[in-house]
């Protein structure tokens, strides 16, 4: 029963407790709880209302849910409109078919049907006229002899606006048509061709993702030659090592970066790398510099150190035209590296079909259309950013960048301005915006966040680590409820193998469905078939990839797997109630055996994660020095606060909320209190580099 006093515990007037209290209990007494939800997060709650506020009506509503019989609680459900004009509808209706079930049935029984439907509807450019059917190395057969996919960015009209961007303390947006884009693209191509650059060569980008940073990209991929990804966050070692994988010729890069008001030196860490020649972009030049040459002794030139290096100005060619380099299918366009936890990190290629998967799974999944306008905080050393150029532009929509950090409101300002439709994040990034409320704000302001409009958002995405139900049904109160895409593949898949739709109702944390094209089984330790275990997809599929540079890539992929032909991909992963619905619950190689249970790292941090006090958390298991049973160490990032708690409060708070909430046999052996976790460019928690040293502590002491 919903009381008054339950309501102005959240935060709310007495009236206004007392009106939502009459309202809600009488939509409880006449519907179904999924019905009353619906009314409840279209028609009485919106983004200014206290979050405490949603999470009390969501957890009342679903109290006797029977999920059993009924799914997962849905907290989003999509309209009449949503259903009559998304991309998958208009998908269905073509091949004459009446469910999504039966849709994705047809694309894993008609794989090569269905990738040259996804070739034609995007209108992917291929470079000879006639029709040639031909198997590509993923074993797809499509119509693609030769092509190079930049070609494919380019359908939009000219004059649309292709990027918007906006700079850290800079209230301006600054815009990129499809047809300067092209244009700077093709100076970069000639630019290439000018220094001796050849087809099949590599060329690395170590830069944030901008304007610049995405033109040079494209550019690279036109004149026929391979792109190196190199996250602007690595330290000058890491660099090194995926240059000589990559074998670059050259390297394109910037010589600072400016975050939450710090100057971060980047091509000093590209030179003490040893890296081949650099091509060095400024970060003071404004966005039009990129177009038009700014005048010689202009203090926003980057400045070279090395004599085989150039600026950004010195390099870029006059000549805006460029005839794009016809491929093979299977050449290389993109070497994207693994996370690099323990070892060398796996060297990845993309090919010219691997776009393909990303800009389908946006079209099917995302349902992009040319009106949309996508932003994803990422960078080009992570799959996430070729994944967004391609979801963008293939797609005829718009590219969303800020060049800032993305934890504060001046973000949120951006996602308003720019008028976003599709917000990707990592699940870190909400629970950072959740536990500091810098994107919540007034009651006052009936149709904005603090001030800002969110209400152009479609929907969301979120990708690069497990998610947490409470902090995404956060997220979708932001925009007055808007589905989170929950989105899981990886670099080695070119997008997801399970993700959700916008035509199926939305459950916080929760995916609806393998990806359009693809399938895949689960097995347990021994072989058996299950519905809560380790992922192997079955392939074949356009975007998976075929070799690696530096690994066996059958030894990593094939060896071993329950069933012939099925490949693994190393998640854990349950099916829940009536098998429409998964949860992931990490990495294979992050479950641990506490007490004789297995685990997975990710249920125990979600426990965790709502203690007071606590940021976040990584939970490790370790083999403590003489043997036996694995220990729990729990690494830990507090909130902000005047006073950081004795040690010993937060491990006895942890173990009360570890003992109550998931298993009381689990005990934590040790809490580490630290300022940051290591994460991958990715964004991936370390947590086997975090178990590594702890090992390593064990056996010294």
């Amino acid at each position: 029963m919903l009381t008054v006093k339950q309501l102005i515990a959240c935060g709310l007037e007495k009236a206004e407790a007392s009106e939502i209290a009459e309202a809600v209990t009488q939509l409880l007494a006449s519907q179904p709880p999924t019905a009353c939800w619906r009314d409840i997060s279209r028609h009485i709650l919106t983004p200014q209302h206290p979050f405490a506020l949603h999470q009390l009506l969501y957890e009342t509503v679903y109290a006797d849910f029977d999920s059993a019989t009924h799914g997962v609680p849905p907290a989003w459900f999509p309209t009449e409109e949503d259903l009559a004009k998304a991309n998958i509808t208009c998908l269905i209706e073509t091949l004459n078919l009446k469910t999504y079930r039966e849709l994705h049935t047809w694309t894993v029984e008609n794989r090569d049907t269905f990738w040259q439907t996804m070739i034609d509807t995007l209108d992917i450019k291929a470079a000879c006229t006639t029709p040639q059917v031909q198997q590509d190395a993923t074993g797809i057969a499509t119509n693609l002899a030769k092509l190079n996919i930049v070609e494919s960015c380019f359908n939009a009209p000219e004059d649309a606006v292709a990027i918007i961007t906006q700079r850290e303390n800079d209230e301006n947006l600054s815009t990129l048509t499809y047809h300067e884009l092209a244009c700077l693209t093709n100076r970069v191509a000639n630019g290439l061709v000018d220094i001796g650059v050849k087809q099949g060569d590599a060329v690395a980008i170590d830069m944030p993702m901008n304007a610049e940073s995405v033109a040079i990209y494209l550019g690279i991929v036109k004149a026929g030659c391979t792109v190196v990804s190199i996250a602007d966050s690595f330290a000058p070692d890491e660099i090194a090592t995926r240059l000589r994988i990559g074998k670059a010729k050259a390297i394109f890069t910037q010589d600072y970066i400016y975050r939450g008001g710090k100057r971060l030196a980047l091509y000093e860490k590209v030179i003490a790398a040893n890296a081949p020649k650099a091509i060095v972009c400024s970060a003071a030049c404004k966005r039009h510099l990129a177009i038009e040459k700014p005048s010689e002794g202009s203090d926003t030139l980057a400045q070279t150190r090395r004599e085989a290096d150039m600026t950004w100005q010195d390099f870029l060619s006059d000549t805006e035209t460029f005839i794009a380099v016809p491929c093979s299918p299977d050449a290389h366009t993109n070497i994207l590296f693994s996370s690099g936890t323990t070892g060398e990190p796996k060297a990845i290629p993309w090919t010219h079909t691997t776009p393909v998967k990303c800009a389908a799974d946006a079209y099917l999944h995302h349902d992009i259309h040319p009106s949309d306008v996508l932003a994803w905080y990422t960078n080009l050393g992570w799959m996430m950013g070729p994944w967004l150029i391609y979801a963008s532009l293939i797609n005829r929509a718009t590219i969303a960048l800020y060049d800032g950090v993305p934890t504060g409101r001046d973000f949120g300002v951006f996602v308003q301005n720019a008028q976003v439709t599709m917000l990707g994040v990592v699940p870190t990034l909400v629970r950072a915006w959740k536990n500091t409320g810098c994107m919540q704000g007034s009651k006052h302001s009936p149709c904005a966040v603090n001030g800002l409009d969110w209400q152009a958002i479609r929907a969301f995405s979120s990708t690069g680590e497990c998610s947490n139900p409470e902090e995404m049904l956060f997220l979708m109160s932001l925009a007055g409820y808007k589905p989170v895409i929950e989105y899981c593949g990886g670099t080695e898949i070119g997008g997801a193998y399970v993700t959700g739709t916008r035509v199926q109702p939305a459950a916080p944390s929760t995916f609806t469905t393998p990806a359009l094209g693809l399938d895949f089984l689960l097995f347990d330790d021994d072989g058996n078939p299950t519905d809560n275990g380790e992922v192997f997809i079955v392939p074949p599929s356009l975007g998976l990839s075929t070799s690696l540079l530096n690994a066996d890539h059958g030894e990593v992929y094939f060896a071993d797997t329950p069933q012939p032909n099925l490949r693994r991909h190393g998640d854990a992963i349950e099916r829940l109630s009536k098998g429409n619905h998964y949860r992931i619950h990490g990495r294979v190689d992050d479950t641990m055996n506490l007490s004789g249970i297995k685990v997975s790292a990710a249920a125990i941090e979600e426990v965790l994660n709502a203690v007071d006090e606590i940021q976040e958390t990584a939970a490790v298991a370790v083999s403590p020095k003489g043997g036996g049973a694995s220990q729990l160490v729990i690494y830990v990032v507090l909130r902000a606060s005047k006073a950081e708690p004795p040690k010993q409060e937060i491990h006895k708070a942890l173990q009360t909320a570890l003992s109550q909430r998931l298993n009381p046999l689990f005990r934590i052996h040790d809490v580490v209190i630290v300022d940051a976790l290591l994460r991958t460019a990715s964004n991936k928690v370390m947590r086997r580099l975090l178990r590594q040293q702890r090992t390593h502590t064990s056996k010294k002491e």
